[in-house]
């Protein structure tokens, strides 16, 4: 029986990204190949796990006519989703390429404080879903208590639920300190900033294999960009490469591996497996433009190149 996933976004954005010739001050910088999509770690969770074919269920807040925009944007995906409103605007983060140069520029706003009774409704569907996997992907709003993941673990647990974190800052410190995850998926930045140094290679794998053999979750996968990507687990540590591809975004290849990681083991793949094809997801991402995420016949065809490797 296909397994269920309800993926959360408490801060989630609607994405637009497009492409200049040269990024200048003061003057007009004029875009073009514009796009539109459903953004926030959640959101995308379930966009990629749809995209396999997976049981997926996007869960976020949502207010304003950006917020209805959102919702407009998932409808055409065809993704299931529940918006529980918020009194504040749903934010907008943009990207734009340089065409000259190849690079990237993103501004991500904060997005909008939500209130006591926005982020406890939020608590109360999670608690009247039962799910195969729950998964909590994205930044905390201002006014986001930030136990919230941990009352979602704790829910979890009841429940028989895997947990599955991607978070930053207090929301990934309080929820690893106080909680048993399943999966937590770290970019290599943010376990930095959880660790409160710069990360060497052999640091790396100490506090991944620390946040296992302390209980704090059972699966430690950290996303390293072209370094590639590292799973700890009971069975030791696992480092793989990064696949060179032709990049032309970054953005959504970490929202990406996670979903496709997610699908994967609730197929009932091996973890190895299900991390490798994570990492093919990721690489898949980087190929598409602007904020597209990763296809699905990109992600199969480099899992198998993987496994012919």
């Amino acid at each position: 029986m296909m397994k269920s996933v309800l993926a959360v976004a408490l801060n989630p954005a609607v994405d637009f990204s497009g492409e200049a010739d040269a990024v200048q001050h003061t003057r007009k910088v004029r875009t073009k190949n514009d796009r539109f999509d459903p953004g926030g770690g959640g959101i995308n969770v379930a966009r990629v796990v749809s995209t396999f074919g997976g049981d997926a269920e996007a869960l976020f807040l949502a207010g304003g006519e950006m917020g209805g925009l959102l919702e407009r944007l998932l409808e055409e995906k065809g993704v299931r989703y529940r918006a529980l409103p918020i009194a504040g605007q749903t934010r907008v983060s943009f990207t734009v390429r340089e065409r000259n140069t190849g690079h990237e520029y993103r501004f991500v706003p904060k997005g909008p404080a939500v209130r006591a009774e926005e982020t406890q409704a939020c608590l109360d569907v999670v608690a009247s879903r039962k799910v195969d996997y729950l998964v909590a992907s994205g930044s905390l709003p201002d006014g986001c208590p930030p136990d919230i993941y941990v009352h979602m673990a704790e829910l979890s647990a009841a429940r028989g639920t895997r947990f599955v974190l991607d978070s930053s800052g207090e929301g990934l410190r309080t929820t690893l300190e106080r909680s048993r995850v399943f999966l937590v998926k770290p970019s290599i930045g943010e376990l930095e900033q959880f660790a409160g140094r710069r990360l060497g290679e052999d640091d790396v794998h100490r506090v991944a294999r620390d946040l296992v053999a302390r209980g704090a979750a059972e699966l430690v996968a950290v996303t390293m960009g072209a370094g590639g990507a590292l799973l700890a687990s009971g069975e030791g540590v696992l480092r793989l490469p990064a696949i060179h591809v032709s990049q032309r975004s970054a953005v959504g290849a970490g929202d990406s591996f996670l979903g496709a990681m997610v699908w994967a083991l609730s197929e009932g793949w091996p973890v190895v497996d299900a991390f490798r094809f994570g990492v093919a997801a990721g690489a898949a991402a980087v190929m598409t433009p602007g904020t597209e995420l990763c296809r699905r016949e990109d992600a199969t065809a480099l899992f198998e190149s993987m496994n012919r490797g």
